[in-house]
C-alpha cells in the first residue's frame, strides 16, 4: 500500500543547500509520473496511473484532514488559512484580484474538502464551439458530452452521488414549491454525501459507515458516519459523510501503490529534453512544527508530469516557469472565468396573512441539511426555447453557528429586547415581586430566532463570459477580469433569484461585493484552456500541453470556458478521459518495445 507522507515521518531531514550530492544523478528520485495537487483532477490521475502499474508520486502542499479534524472554534478558524510565509498552513486559500475574489482550499482532497458536493454533468448543448468572446477569440470545447459520458460514469462510480433523500427539510420544500409557482425547472441534483449505512436503506443520521475494501488513507481506525444534516459541508465535514476525494480516489490510489505526500509544494518545472524525455521538478517540504523558515529545494525526475493544482495553482506554476517552458502557447493565462458564481440571500421570508392575522414566519432553516439540496436550471440560447447564457440557482445552506451571528447582527433589536427583560427583572427585585422562575424572561431576551429561521443563501452559477486574463505581477498571480462583459448574464441570474425571494415573501439581499462590481468565485476556471491547436489553446483535448509531450493539465485550468453547472464532476471526467488516453498510449508504446522508464534520465 502506498504511504501518506508529511515530510517529517521517516525522513532524515533536509539536506544542506550546498551539499554537492544533492544534485548528483544517483541522488535524484526518478518515477514514472508525478501528480501535482490532489483535487478532482490530481486524485483521479494518481489512482488510474497507479492502477496501470506506473510508479506515481502525488504532491499535495496541504495536510490531511481525517474526520473530526476540521476547525470549529474561533481560535482554530483564525488559523485555518493557507499562507506558509506567515506561518499559516490551514484549509482556506483566499485570493483577491481585479473584479473578483477567489476562495479555494489547501489540503489532501483539494476542493472536495470545501465544495458543496453537487455532481452535475455539463449540459450537452453547452459544449459550445465558435462562441465569440468580447475582445477577440472564441470559446471552443474540443470534446463533447458524448466524449465524456463514459468517464462521467467512472467518476460517479467512485464518488457515489445520490439525490437528497429527506422529504421534510424546510429549505428544500420551499425551493420546490416556489419553483413550481414560477414555472422553473428544479431537481434534486446528485450530491456526494452518504445518507444511509447500506445501499438502498432508508436515510438515517449519524450511522457508522464501513470502510471500503481499499481502506482509508487516514488509517484503519478512521470513523465515518452518515450525514448529520449540520450544514457544515463548506467548512469540512467532521462526520466524514461527504464522499471527499481522500475517502475514495486517494485511498484507492494509496492502496494501489501511489506515494501520496502532503506538505510537498512544487516550485519549479524544467523539461529534461524537448523530445518528451521527461521533466525535472523542484519542490520544498513544509515543516509547520519547525515554525517555517528557509526551505531546502529538492529534485525529482518523472516521465510524465500531471498538473492538478487547481486553476490558480496550475496557472501560477506555468506562468512562473514560462522561462524554462518557452514553447508554451500564447493562450496561457486566457479564458479565465468564475463559472458565473453569484451569491445572494433571502432574508425574513414570510407566510401569507390569513383571516386578518399578520404574516407568519416562513421556515427556511438554511442550517438544516447539507449545503445544497436543490438546483433550478434556466436554459441557454443553445437549448430549445432558451435565450441568453444559461445558469443554475441552488439553495446554499450554512453551519448552525451562523444562526447566532445572524441574530446578534441585529444589534439594535437585540439590545432593545435585552434591555426590556433586564428592566423587568430589576423591577421585580426592587419591589420584591417574589417571582423566582425567570425562564420566560430569558427566552424573551434570546428572541424567537425569526430572522435566522426564515433566511437562506442562494448560489448561482452558469455561462459567464470567459474573457479574464491571468498574468504574473511582481512574481504574484494577477487576474484582469471585470463584470462588464457579463452584465447581461448576471442581471438574468439576479432576476431569477429576486423572483424566488418575492414568491417566498422575503427580502432579496445582494452580496455586499455586488455594489463594488465584484463577485466571489469558488469555481475558478480556465487559464490553460484545452483546444484544437496552440493558436487557441495551451493543451489538446486530452490536456497534453502543446510542445511538451508528457506534460498534462487535468484540472479546472484546462476548461476552455465555464462549465455552467458545478464543475467538479466535469473536471473528474476530463481527468478520467486523459488517464485512459495515457494508459492506452503507454500500452501501445510498450508493445513497440519502448520501456516506460527509458525517457527518464
Amino acid at each position: 500500500m502506498g504511504r501518506l507522507g508529511t515530510g517529517n515521518s521517516g525522513d532524515a531531514g533536509p539536506e544542506p543547500a550546498d551539499d554537492p550530492r544533492r544534485h548528483s544523478l544517483d541522488r535524484i528520485e526518478k518515477v514514472d509520473a508525478v501528480v501535482v495537487g490532489s483535487g478532482f483532477g490530481g486524485s483521479v490521475a494518481a489512482l488510474r496511473l497507479a492502477e496501470a502499474g506506473q510508479s506515481v508520486v502525488l504532491m499535495e502542499r496541504g495536510k490531511p484532514y481525517p474526520p473530526g479534524s476540521f476547525a470549529r472554534t474561533p481560535s482554530e478558524m483564525g488559523k485555518n488559512f493557507w499562507d506558509p510565509d506567515r506561518g499559516l498552513y490551514g484549509l482556506f486559500d483566499a485570493w483577491t484580484f481585479r473584479g473578483t475574489e477567489g476562495l479555494v482550499s489547501s489540503g489532501l482532497g483539494g476542493g472536495s474538502l470545501i465544495y458543496a458536493n453537487v455532481l452535475l454533468r455539463k449540459d450537452e448543448k453547452w459544449f459550445v464551439n465558435e462562441s465569440p468572446i468580447p475582445g477577440g477569440g472564441y470559446e471552443n470545447w474540443p470534446f463533447t458530452r458524448a466524449d465524456l459520458d463514459p468517464y462521467y460514469d467512472a467518476a460517479e462510480a467512485m464518488l457515489q452521488p445520490v439525490p437528497y433523500p429527506y422529504q421534510d427539510t424546510a429549505k428544500t420544500v420551499a425551493m420546490e414549491k416556489t419553483a413550481a409557482n414560477l414555472g422553473l425547472a428544479i431537481t434534486r441534483p446528485p450530491i456526494a454525501v452518504t445518507f444511509s449505512a447500506e445501499p438502498g436503506a432508508a436515510p438515517r443520521t449519524n450511522q457508522a459507515l464501513p470502510l471500503p475494501h481499499y481502506g482509508s488513507i487516514h488509517g484503519p481506525d478512521t470513523v465515518r458516519t452518515t450525514c448529520t444534516l449540520s450544514g457544515e459541508c463548506d467548512i469540512g465535514c467532521n462526520a466524514g459523510a461527504k464522499n471527499t476525494l481522500d475517502h475514495n480516489y486517494l485511498s484507492a490510489a494509496a492502496f494501489k501503490g501511489a506515494d501520496i505526500r502532503t506538505f510537498h509544494d512544487v516550485r519549479g518545472i524544467r523539461p529534461l529534453d524537448r523530445d518528451g524525455g521527461g521533466y525535472e521538478l523542484r519542490y520544498v517540504i513544509h515543516e509547520p512544527d519547525r515554525g517555517g523558515g528557509l526551505l531546502t529545494e529538492r529534485i525529482i525526475h518523472c516521465r510524465r508530469l500531471i498538473l492538478g493544482a487547481g486553476t490558480f495553482g496550475t496557472n501560477f506554476l506555468l506562468l512562473r516557469n514560462h522561462g524554462s517552458l518557452p514553447a508554451l502557447s500564447d493562450a496561457l493565462g486566457t479564458r479565465f472565468s468564475g463559472n458565473g458564481d453569484l451569491l445572494t440571500f433571502i432574508m425574513d421570508a414570510k407566510t401569507p396573512a390569513s383571516n386578518g392575522s399578520r404574516p407568519g414566519v416562513r421556515a427556511l432553516s438554511g442550517s438544516k441539511g447539507p449545503v445544497i439540496t436543490t438546483a433550478v436550471r434556466v436554459p441557454d440560447g443553445n437549448d430549445d426555447g432558451g435565450d441568453g447564457r444559461g445558469y443554475y440557482v441552488e439553495d446554499a445552506g450554512y453551519p448552525a453557528f451562523m444562526n447566532w451571528l445572524i441574530e446578534t447582527a441585529q444589534l439594535k433589536t437585540a439590545v432593545k429586547r435585552t434591555a426590556k427583560v433586564a428592566g423587568q427583572l430589576f423591577k421585580d427585585r426592587l419591589f420584591d415581586a417574589g417571582r423566582s422562575n425567570v425562564s420566560a424572561d430569558l427566552a424573551a431576551a434570546l428572541g424567537d430566532g425569526r430572522l435566522s429561521s426564515s433566511s437562506v443563501p442562494l448560489l448561482g452559477m452558469g455561462r459567464d463570459i470567459p474573457d479574464g486574463v491571468m498574468t504574473l505581477r511582481d512574481g504574484r498571480l494577477a487576474i484582469a477580469w471585470t463584470m462588464a462583459t457579463s452584465t447581461a448574464y448576471f442581471d438574468r441570474v439576479r432576476r431569477t433569484m429576486s423572483d424566488i425571494a418575492k414568491d417566498l415573501d422575503g427580502n432579496f439581499i445582494d452580496n455586499p461585493l455586488w455594489w463594488a462590481k465584484r463577485v466571489i468565485t469558488v469555481h475558478p476556471i480556465g487559464g490553460a484552456p484545452a483546444g484544437r491547436h496552440p493558436g487557441e489553446a495551451v493543451c489538446d483535448s486530452y490536456g497534453e500541453v502543446f510542445g511538451y509531450p508528457g506534460l498534462f493539465v487535468v484540472d479546472g485550468a484546462a476548461m476552455p470556458g465555464p462549465v455552467g453547472a458545478n464543475p467538479s464532476l466535469t473536471i473528474a471526467a476530463f481527468a478520467e478521459r486523459t488517464c485512459a488516453h495515457i494508459v492506452e498510449t503507454s500500452d501501445k508504446a510498450r508493445h513497440r518495445g519502448i520501456s516506460p522508464s527509458d525517457a527518464v534520465t
